[in-house]
């Protein structure tokens, strides 16, 4: 009897690596049916093609470009010598490419994207909110399905702009939830007796971690023997070294760069700290959450607030602010027990094997559409 055909995937990110928008994607093309999808992984702006936690049965495809958007050209070329039945990408600049390539594109390719971040952070991010706004309304509106990750994200995209409800998706992010939790139980760095707080970011002005930094210095004061591990890179990293330097923590606050699974980290930690100014739903949050860490988080977003708020084990600040941050952080310490963890069963619904086989459901949802 022949094998099925199998629909044919081509999943995008910039590169491997890097942040929660990576993450999900790289779970996806590692956890897909692949009886059902041939998967293809396109890496933009990475030349190697190699990685080793892609299975054998995924392709990947290095492109090689210096940025995502000079990457236009290439991208053509492997849609239209693939042909996949649909495309899947994530990244909100990587998302606006597609979309506008779409008129040069095969004429059947559905085309999912995934919104990683609130909207008024992608506006903002080319410095010309008013343009960017128009093209990804414009863009937005194009795409056969638009995945969020929060029903406050769906709102936004429908209400500012202009995107059908009926193409608005609302998935929940991939956890490894187990993986996470035998991470989180083994070795980790070793530790002063004091508090022990762990930030997981990309090193960039909307994850406030400069933010972090002030509020910090405050809770040193009140705890000397405090200890702050940041976990991340980025283009902020020489200006919040110095800002640690000039607030006089060299001794207490430690960078650690990119790291593959920050759940190393877990173990011995105090508390988790949220502090990005705006936020989508991150992966290190539910990864902090599927460890039991106490969490401490600024309000960066309405889906963020919706999910955390009034929760044991969560401290949300008042606002976005500093201070406000050393408030949370100052009642969360005097809270915790040494070592207490929390249950989080909201997590549960983030499980890597229910979030994949949502996902599955729109890869076949979109498959349908495309028959009629």
């Amino acid at each position: 009897m022949p094998s099925p055909i199998r629909a044919k995937v081509l999943l995008l990110i910039p590169h491997l690596g890097g942040g929660g928008a990576e993450h999900v994607i790289a779970a996806l093309a590692r956890s897909l049916d692949s009886d059902r999808y041939e998967i293809h992984l396109g890496l933009v702006t990475q030349s190697a093609s190699k990685a080793h936690d892609i299975p054998h049965w995924v392709t990947i495809h290095a492109l090689g470009a210096n940025r995502v958007r000079y990457g236009g050209w290439s991208l053509l070329r492997l849609v239209w010598r693939l042909r996949p039945a649909v495309i899947l990408c994530s990244m909100a600049h990587l998302n606006l490419l597609v979309l506008l390539l779409r008129p040069f594109l095969p004429q059947r390719t559905r085309l999912c994207v995934r919104q990683n971040g609130a909207l008024s952070a992608t506006l903002a991010a080319g410095g010309h909110p008013l343009l960017a706004r128009y093209l990804y309304a414009t863009a937005y509106r194009c795409a056969d399905r638009v995945v969020c990750q929060t029903d406050s994200m769906a709102v936004e995209l429908q209400t500012q702009l202009g995107v059908d409800r009926t193409r608005l998706v609302v998935l929940p992010n991939p956890v490894d939830i187990q993986g996470v939790r035998t991470a989180a139980c083994g070795m980790s760095p070793g530790r002063l007796p004091g508090p022990q707080l762990l930030a997981v970011a990309r090193l960039a002005p909307e994850k406030g971690i400069d933010l972090l930094l002030e509020a910090f210095a405050g809770i040193h004061r009140r705890f000397p023997d405090a200890e702050l591990e940041i976990v991340g890179t980025g283009p902020c990293a020489p200006a919040l070294e110095e800002q640690r330097n000039s607030l006089e923590l060299e001794k207490c606050v430690r960078f650690h760069g990119n790291v593959v699974f920050p759940a190393d980290f877990f173990n011995g930690v105090s508390a988790f700290v949220l502090s990005s100014r705006h936020e989508g739903l991150p992966n290190a949050l539910l990864e902090a959450a599927a460890a039991g860490l106490p969490i401490v988080a600024l309000p960066a977003s309405q889906g963020l607030v919706t999910l955390l708020g009034g929760r044991p084990g969560i401290w949300l600040a008042s606002e976005i602010s500093a201070t406000a941050l050393e408030a949370a952080l100052c009642d969360a310490l005097n809270s915790i027990q040494p070592g207490q963890r929390f249950a989080h069963t909201w997590i549960e619904a983030f499980n890597q094997n229910k979030a994949i086989s949502a996902h599955e459901d729109l890869l076949e949802a979109v498959l349908l559409e495309r028959k009629s």
